[in-house]
């Protein structure tokens, strides 16, 4: 029996042209269902074929509008779920709420974690995610979770370009090093590390940059892009340290606020987005570059579904992988 016989995947509404690609990917199509609104703006899922004894993939990002998407989710879950689904697989390349995960002052909720719970209590059984803004996110769920990484995919992009000659990884906080260390193993380069100060949220004050960077091609590597405050000034900062071009790559585009406008002004030349989160066409700039997460995420459920280890898909780089 082939891995194929026993899976169903479903596209919510926030980003159909990657659950497309992953789909092609897995080498199955999308099953049919639909997602309407009440005239309240409650949300009501049909779902058009039999889910029962299935094993059922359901594909959303957590992006804007972040709680109609997360919603969407719970309610497709829900229905799965009382539809006799054997499994439910929810795939989530960007998730929301994912920078609640601690507190940091007092009477905060921890968001993301209330997140895990519901998703759980819907009736999920199992969450494929992307770059978790905190790793930690996976302990707070209690079934099994994979959290994919995009620098194999944003290495292959360098590597192809022959841009890693001459190269320095930066990353743009102290948070962000691990995710750097691995882009520079991929790269065969050095790290630097941007070290700011956040004085409130959403606002970035750059203060000095810990590692060599003059007279080398910066690439800035982040898992998320929100405002553009924080990548925008750590790449005039290392314009300003002698950089000599900066290249900046992030898994997620969150594009939010007066994103676009600063990253069109910032002296970045390049930017290496993935599609984990669908792009409007007015949020588009000249100096992105797309890189599409589809045959990833396409073969992390291939490896579940045929009960194979995901290792191979963290440890070289991507292109080395594509089968």
């Amino acid at each position: 029996m082939s891995y194929k016989d026993n899976m169903m995947l479903f596209a919510l509404n926030s980003n159909v042209p990657l659950a497309e690609k992953i789909a092609k990917r897995v080498g199955i199509s999308l099953s049919k269902s639909s997602v309407q609104r009440f005239s309240d703006g409650e949300i009501q899922i049909n779902i058009d074929e039999s889910v029962r004894g299935k094993d059922v993939y359901l594909i959303q990002s957590m992006s804007v509008p972040v709680n109609d998407n997360l919603m969407e989710l719970l309610i497709m879950i829900d229905a799965v779920r009382r539809a006799s689904a054997q499994t439910i697989n929810i795939v989530i390349p960007y998730y929301g709420y994912a920078r609640q995960d601690r507190k940091t002052r007092p009477r905060e909720p921890i968001t993301a974690k209330l997140v895990a719970d519901m998703l759980q209590e819907a009736g999920a059984t199992r969450v494929l995610s992307l770059d978790l803004h905190a790793p930690q996110i996976q302990g707070f769920f209690d079934i099994p979770v994979d959290n994919l990484m995009g620098a194999p995919l944003l290495a292959d992009y360098f590597l192809s370009n022959h841009l890693e000659k001459d190269a320095v990884v930066v990353s743009p906080d102290h948070g962000g090093v691990t995710r750097a260390r691995k882009l520079a193993e991929f790269l065969g380069t050095s790290i630097a590390i941007v070290d700011k100060r956040r004085p409130r949220a959403n606002v970035a004050e750059v203060m000095n940059i810990i590692g060599e960077v003059k007279g080398k091609r910066a690439i800035i590597i982040d898992d998320m892009i929100d405002t553009a405050g924080t990548i925008t000034l750590a790449a005039q900062a290392l314009i300003d340290a002698g950089a000599t071009e900066v290249y900046a790559s992030t898994t997620h585009a969150v594009l939010s606020g007066p994103a676009t406008e600063r990253l069109n002004n910032s002296p970045i030349k390049n930017l290496v987005l993935t599609d984990s989160i669908n792009q409007p066409a007015e949020k588009k700039l000249d100096k992105t570059l797309l890189v599409s997460v589809g045959p990833l995420i396409g073969d992390a459920i291939k490896c579940i579904q045929k009960n194979e280890p995901l290792s191979p898909l963290f440890n070289t780089r991507y292109e080395e992988h594509k089968h």
